[in-house]
């Protein structure tokens, strides 16, 4: 066996080892953390009267 394939196998087990506890913990973290940032932009004033612009007019253009 080439040593191209014996790599190319290697590399194959360990991408499809998964992802542990730990892991999805992180990911969960970030996206929650994320998700805050987030909602505080769209609550901002600024944001929120920009929006209730562009629904009032997409709503008097029909």
């Amino acid at each position: 066996m080439t040593l191209l394939k014996r790599l190319a196998r290697r590399l194959r087990v360990s991408v499809d080892a998964g992802m542990s506890t730990a892991e999805y913990a992180v990911g969960t973290v970030a996206a929650v953390g994320f998700a805050v940032v987030l909602y505080k932009v769209v609550r901002s004033s600024a944001v929120s009267s920009a929006l209730t612009s562009l629904v009032n007019s997409a709503l008097h253009a029909i």
